[in-house]
């Protein structure tokens, strides 16, 4: 074994057990008491790539097939590895390495470039048939709300609509605004669950098509928009009684938070209501994983709280909630790759076994990032004027207890969304 790797896993195994095979041979790494994985390197060449940068060098080692787990699977990997400390095994590679990231990152977020619209279509214009193997029924792609603890996937992510819808206090006829509509389930939901219209909008050619598709399905065409928009440029005849936004503030990147919020003003009616629904951490970071930003998320950049409240009060905007939910993207997560890796042949069949490997590692590294390092959700509830919202939080359950009713009226998500997706 590469005697640097033999001394970084050294330093980093105390708590549970490591077996790891090379090409010469195996050895152990820690003393027990916890998980137990076991990994293969196929070739020496790994081992020294894997010392030099592992933040960026293991992830691309797995989704190429170099590392093999033979016992557990990537995410006990992962798991074990955060079960213990990293701050003993740093050599001067990755150091310097984290440096050089630091100040490009640093770099990036001081002279903005615009590649939103490159950004979202690396993601996003994947074949949709991709991210039918994994999601709900209604595709929704953002962290569900398991409230009551335990129920299903689907159940969750309805839960997660009712629970946001019910914070806008949505009334009939009002117009409302959804930035990073997604494949369209929220506005479709807001529509018919509360009588308003609603315009959805997107960087994604593919969710533009086939939320448009989903509109007709459900007959709501006239009252639910989609547009290829970017929200920068939003200029509305009037403005909006209601604004949503979930799961896209985490691409809207650092230099730019401050002109979101204040185009958030711009657009809010003076009695209306904002929810944003975004992953935080809960420390300021200055570098994203690079893996992640490299492969999946190019320009992304997940907040800490502190960094984003000071620009809602700079922008205007009044705060009169904010919810954390902590380990509610782990459960989603832990239900996406355990589809995914049940479907393995056919996310195969779409791209091939490396394309497999890279969004097993992407998912497997989210859920740990919420079972290990403390990431979390958080909705944020904004306003213009103090009585905009009720003083109290009671309302909440009871417009929940509301649209729950209405839902047993809607046709089922299902039957839509496998007419969809057999047009696409």
């Amino acid at each position: 074994m590469n005697s640097s790797l033999r001394m970084l896993l050294s330093k980093i195994i105390k708590v549970g057990r490591l077996q790891v095979y090379v090409p010469s041979g195996e050895e152990w790494f820690g003393e027990g008491g916890g998980r137990e994985v076991a990994m293969r390197f196929t070739d020496e060449a790994a081992e020294a790539e894997l010392v030099a940068d592992p933040a960026l060098k293991l992830g691309e080692l797995y989704m190429d097939g170099r590392i093999v787990i033979e016992r557990g699977d990537i995410y006990e990997f992962l798991a074990l590895v955060k079960d213990n400390t990293l701050s003993e095994g740093l050599t001067f590679g990755m150091l310097w390495r984290g440096v050089a990231r630091i100040a490009a990152s640093q770099f990036r977020n001081r002279v903005p470039v615009n590649r939103n619209r490159r950004n979202v279509a690396h993601h996003y214009d994947l074949n949709a048939t991709l991210f039918s193997l994994f999601l709900d029924e209604d595709w929704q792609y953002s962290c569900a709300y398991f409230n009551p603890p335990g129920i299903s996937l689907d159940e969750a992510q309805l839960a997660k609509k009712r629970h946001i819808a019910a914070k806008l206090l949505l009334k009939p006829g009002q117009r409302v605004l959804e930035i990073g509509s997604g494949w369209g389930g929220m506005a479709l939901y807001l529509a018919e669950s509360s009588g308003a219209d609603v315009t959805g909008i997107t960087l994604s050619e593919e969710q533009l098509k086939i939320s448009r598709e989903r509109a007709i399905a459900r007959h709501l065409s006239k009252r639910v928009q989609f547009q290829l928009q970017d929200y920068r440029y939003l200029k509305p005849e009037k403005p909006y009684d209601r604004i949503v936004s979930v799961g896209m503030f985490e691409h809207v990147g650092r230099a730019n938070y401050g002109n979101f919020f204040r185009k958030v003003n711009e657009v809010l009616a003076n009695n209306g209501v904002m929810v944003l629904h975004a992953i935080g951490q809960p420390t300021v970071s200055y570098i994203t994983n690079p893996f992640i930003e490299k492969y999946i998320f190019p320009g992304g950049y997940i907040p800490a709280l502190s960094e984003v409240l000071p620009h809602i009060e700079k922008s205007g905007l009044l705060v009169s909630d904010i919810e954390i939910l902590p380990m509610h993207y782990a459960h989603t997560l832990r239900h996406w790759r355990e589809r995914f890796v049940a479907r393995k042949e056919e996310a195969i069949a779409l791209y091939d076994e490396r394309f497999f490997r890279m969004w097993e590692f992407y998912l497997a590294g989210s859920e740990m990032a919420f079972t290990h390092e403390n990431f979390f959700i958080f909705q944020i509830q904004l306003k213009k004027q103090r009585d905009a919202v009720p003083h109290n939080r009671g309302y909440i359950a009871a417009n929940e207890d509301i649209l729950k009713e209405v839902e047993g009226r809607r046709v089922p998500m299902a039957s839509v969304s496998a007419e969809v997706e057999s047009r696409s």
